[in-house]
């Protein structure tokens, strides 16, 4: 105890001294001068209190001194880290005449012995961590969990979750010869057209008139999903709005604005609408949406081509998670049945041109497909956090569970031949939701009615479920075409409802099943009931994007 209370001071009193700033400069040119910094009487006065007890109790500091004065600054620090600071040994009357009186006047070289006094004070102060170590971590928390809690659709077969489910249920297709303008010249005249539409009682009739299509859709959607949520104007007034976010993107963004625009420069640019960049942009129906609600939570919009959705549920999905918002309406909306959006898709060689029956254009894992077929429309979801559902006395759907993000790194619109994206993509989302292969049982496949994409994702769904004899496989796209930004937003709607009411829908017109694809674990041309376990949903993207996004009843 004795060689712990005189050496300590002693110690952290030399190494402030050597770490001075002007022994770091003294550093540069000697790194043994630190013993010079001493003055002459304080070294005797050091030497002659170190050497006069021969004692095995003030042994260490004879060691101490000898790394000091005789070795390097290495020795100087491990032989003063070898002793515990102890701040009460300053009181120690066998070094007060060494470290000085505070009682006593002080002259000036007390003053500068003080100051170093003061110095290995906090060093000391400084050590004591080092050595009592304790690992700081990052409290634990209970994991959020988040719960979907209303739903919002516009869609070809309607714009109710419940009208828009029963009639997938049915087998309705809602793919038809195009309307809204003479496509007469194209080689593809069909697509997922929203033929009745209106905006009454969801938009203010001066925004209809000036937003694009896709806006309007994304807003209608988006309060429907609040309305069917229950989310009243009480409930309303009773959000935290700085806990409250909107998340919903778009593929295409406001095509016909820009198109419109480009039509009246060419008369001059007076006549070009003065709405027609902010309203054109992806981000906008999100943004004007918060503003509507007054919601000051997380709010943008992400662009992933066809599987924008997935990536907008899941990343607010994890702004609730992380605490950063109660509530957040996510998903996606696009509005490309115009000129340019069908002529560019043509042009791309993507599109069905099946046109004397529209109906049976869409036809995913059937050997006679030729191409997916375009459609319209939006999907919102009401995620919210369970506790905070729970005490507005919100009715709960489904639970999310997770889900993941990958890249082929591959080809702008082929997918990866041996399908390796879309299989990590799927592993990565089970393992992120901690759910086993054998628990997923229904699977909304993206399966887009293309030759090569319908093929790489079967393959990668029987790799990852090769043993799981009870999955259950089917496409939306089958009935309402590829809504493109929106499409995932609206399949995971059709996987909620699949799992509140306990039936999955059919593959329609997969009459003759390509080579290498077991019938069997696809849904068959009517509805069948199912069990749900876990539902995966799957959405792939222009540019090599696969998101795989979980749900599962709430429990």
């Amino acid at each position: 105890m004795a060689a712990s209370m005189a050496a300590s001071p002693l110690c952290t009193w030399l190494l402030a001294a050597c770490t001075s700033v002007s022994f770091e400069n003294e550093l540069k040119t000697d790194p043994f001068q630190c013993s010079r910094r001493l003055p002459k009487r304080l070294k005797r006065k050091v030497l002659s209190t170190c050497c006069s007890d021969t004692s095995n109790a003030l042994s260490p500091i004879s060691g101490l001194l000898s790394s000091f004065c005789g070795s390097s600054v290495q020795g100087l620090m491990s032989s003063c880290l070898a002793f515990e600071p102890c701040s009460d040994s300053y009181r120690c009357n066998g070094l007060s005449s060494l470290f000085g009186s505070r009682n006593v006047g002080i002259n000036r070289k007390q003053k500068r012995t003080n100051r170093a006094r003061n110095s290995g004070e906090t060093m000391a102060v400084a050590l004591q961590p080092v050595q009592k170590v304790s690992t700081m971590k990052k409290p634990v928390m209970k994991q959020r969990r988040v719960v979907v809690t209303g739903m919002g659709v516009v869609t070809p077969l309607g714009h109710d979750p419940d009208i828009f489910y029963n009639n997938l249920l049915d087998g309705v297709s809602g793919i038809s010869e195009i309307e809204t303008f003479d496509c007469a010249q194209f080689p593809t005249r069909i697509a997922g057209e929203i033929k009745s539409f209106s905006t009454d009682g969801w938009v203010a009739p001066k925004l209809s008139k000036r937003m694009d299509k896709f806006m309007l859709y994304m807003l209608t959607a988006g309060k429907k999903a609040l309305a069917d949520g229950g989310m009243t104007d009480d409930a309303m007034k009773n959000l935290d709005k700085a806990k409250c976010g909107v998340l919903i993107g778009s593929a295409m963004g406001g095509m016909k604005v820009f198109n419109d625009a480009i039509e009246a420069l060419r008369i001059s640019y007076k006549k070009m609408n003065p709405f027609c960049i902010p309203f054109a942009t992806t981000n906008m129906g999100s943004a004007m949406l918060a503003m509507d609600l007054g919601w000051m939570g997380p709010n943008y919009s992400i662009s992933t081509a066809c599987a924008t959705s997935n990536f907008c549920i899941l990343n607010a999905a994890n702004h609730i998670i992380r605490g950063e918002a109660n509530v957040m309406l996510c998903g996606g909306s696009d509005s490309t049945i115009i000129p340019i959006g069908l002529g560019g898709f043509v042009a791309c060689r993507a599109l069905s041109q099946r046109n004397s029956d529209p109906a049976k254009a869409s036809r995913p894992w059937d050997i006679n497909r030729d191409g997916f077929v375009m459609g319209e429309g939006a999907g919102v979801l009401l995620l919210e956090e369970l506790d905070h559902a729970k005490r507005r006395g919100a009715s709960i759907y489904a639970e999310f569970l997770g889900g993941s993000f990958t890249s082929d790194a591959y080809h702008m619109t082929e997918p990866h031949p041996d399908g390796v994206g879309v299989t990590l993509c799927i592993e990565k989302a089970l393992a992120q939701a901690g759910v086993s292969r054998e628990e997923v049982n229904y699977i909304n496949a993206h399966a887009t009615s293309t030759p090569a994409g319908d093929l790489k994702e079967y393959i990668a769904l029987t790799h990852c479920f090769r043993e799981n004899s009870k999955l259950k496989v089917n496409s939306t796209k089958s009935m309402i075409g590829h809504l493109l930004g929106a499409a995932g937003a609206v399949e995971a709607v059709a996987v909620v409802q699949a799992i509140r009411t306990g039936w999955v829908h059919p593959n329609v017109n997969l009459e003759n099943p390509d080579e290498g694809v077991d019938p069997s674990m696809l849904v068959g041309p009517k509805k069948e009931r199912l069990d749900i376990k876990v539902a995966l949903s799957n959405s792939f993207g222009f540019g090599g994007h696969n998101s795989s996004i979980l749900f599962a009843p709430y429990r």
